[in-house]
């Protein structure tokens, strides 16, 4: 399966783990591929410059590292993902969320979320 991490599921696979209970094995899973988009390292960075979010090192070395540990490819937010969350209905307004939603839709990914928010559009989701 393809799946498209949210941020904060990016941040509990690896320093909290058990946040995603039963899921945990099925994210991790063989033949899964994972993907970080560049939204969730935009919304890290500015998190952690407003002192919204603690990281145990420099985001611009946590991020890359934790990707690496994990096996997680980076996803670049490209034009046609920024475009598309006009298409979007205003159900959620975390612009962040919104583009990994876009980004999902457009690359046919699952995303593991927390957020029942994101599992209300039309968009494959694992609900952690």
């Amino acid at each position: 399966m393809r799946l498209l991490l949210d941020t904060h599921v990016f941040l509990w696979l690896l320093a909290e783990p058990e946040r995603l209970g039963q899921h945990l094995a099925s994210v991790e899973g063989a033949g899964n591929d994972l993907f970080v988009s560049a939204a969730s390292s935009w919304e890290i960075a500015i998190k952690v410059r407003l002192g919204r979010l603690e990281l145990p090192d420099d985001p611009k070395r946590y991020v890359p590292d934790r990707m690496r540990a994990l096996g997680a490819e980076p996803l670049p937010v490209e034009h046609a993902h920024a475009l598309a969350v006009a298409d979007l209905p205003m159900l959620h307004r975390d612009p962040f969320d919104r583009v990994l939603v876009a980004q999902a839709r457009h690359l046919e990914l699952t995303i593991v979320t927390a957020d029942a928010d994101i599992a209300r559009y039309d968009v494959r989701t694992i609900l952690v």
